[in-house]
Formats: C-alpha cells, structure tokens, sequence
C-alpha cells in the first residue's frame, strides 16, 4: 500500500500531494470540509492551491494534548480526498476501525495511456458493475482515480478488495474476481475469516 504524491512525515507534520484539481474539494464550500477536518482532529492544513501541496500540523504540541494519531488520520483523509472520494465518503476514515489502501495501478502495468484507460475500464466494469461487486461483497468504498484505485473500509474488507483490484488489473477473468469475492462475503457473514483469500 503506497501513499501518493510524494508525502514527508517529520514526526510533527505530514506533507501530502494532491492532485490541483481536488484542491478545491478539500477545501470545501466556505471552508467547511478543511475546517471539519481541523475540528474534529485538532490540525492544522495549509494548503497550496497552486501546487496542490497539503502540509498537516498538529493544532497543539504535544506535551499540551496535541495527539499524534491525529496526524495520520487527517492524512488519510486529505488523501482520500485528493484520490477522488467526495468529503462524505473520506469522513468515515475518522472512526478507529476503517483504513485507508491505494493501489498505483502504473506499478503493475506501466504507464502507458492505453494500459491504464484499458485497466480501468475493466475495473469499472459495465455501468460500474465490477467497482459495485467488489464495493458490495467488501464492504468497502473504492474510488478509481487517474493511475489509482482508493479502497476505504475495515482492515480485512480492504485487504480482500485490494487483492480482488489487483487480481483484474494483473488481467484475471471478471467471473474468477466475482467467485472470489462472494466466497469472502460468504465467509465473512459466517464468521469464518481467517485471512482475506
């Protein structure tokens, strides 16, 4: 699982990349995504509109209650964001249990234009088939956007839809993606889990 963008963490502040174009989604109207996000974390965003550079504080030190984890949390959230899931969407990254994976589909077949219009098409699937199947099965969220695919969920539930993502960009049958994941809902609503696949 990789984060985008060319992030830097200094042990008091993230740095995140997002695509210019989501800036103002971030943002929100009259501010209020960002100011959610400060709010209900305890950070500070400074975001570049030019770069689409995001840098994180933590709004008090951390001997005066600052928490650190907030940090990471806000992460997610800006780079959910920025992987093209609406705030709503991203907002389920503040509860403990739910994670954030992004899958770079250009690490499994380069970066050709016609490869990546082709894997997504697949991933999408007819009418948004495939992203609906997995979404379902998983329990999950997926945004595909630009060279990735975003999958928010609980930890298991996302690393079943990673290794499903993975399994179709890599050019295996939609039907075999299918029986893989209605055999982890299966077991999932069984209580018979054990790992993902």
């Amino acid at each position: 699982m990789g984060y985008l963008g060319g992030e830097g963490f200094t042990g008091t502040s993230f740095v995140v990349n997002i695509p210019r174009e989501r800036v103002g989604v971030l943002v929100g109207t009259n501010g209020s995504v960002k100011r959610e996000i400060e709010q209900r974390l305890g950070v500070v965003l400074s975001i570049d509109s030019q770069t689409g550079t995001v840098v994180i504080n933590l709004a008090k030190p951390v001997h005066e209650g600052g928490d650190p984890a907030a940090l990471f949390k806000a992460r997610d959230i800006v780079t959910a964001i920025g992987r093209g899931f609406s705030p709503e969407r991203a907002f389920k990254l503040f509860e403990d249990n739910t994670m954030l994976s992004v899958v770079d589909i250009t690490d499994y077949v380069g970066r050709s234009a016609n490869n990546l219009v082709r894997v997504r098409a697949r991933l999408i699937g007819t009418g948004g088939k495939t992203r609906r199947i997995i979404e379902e099965n998983c329990h999950v969220e997926i945004s595909i956007y630009g060279d990735t695919v975003a999958i928010i969920g609980d930890y298991s539930d996302v690393k079943a839809a990673e290794e499903a993502v993975i399994t179709l960009i890599k050019g295996a049958p939609h039907g075999a993606v299918y029986r893989m994941v209605d055999e982890y809902a299966r077991r999932r609503k069984t209580g018979g889990l054990v790992r993902p696949f």
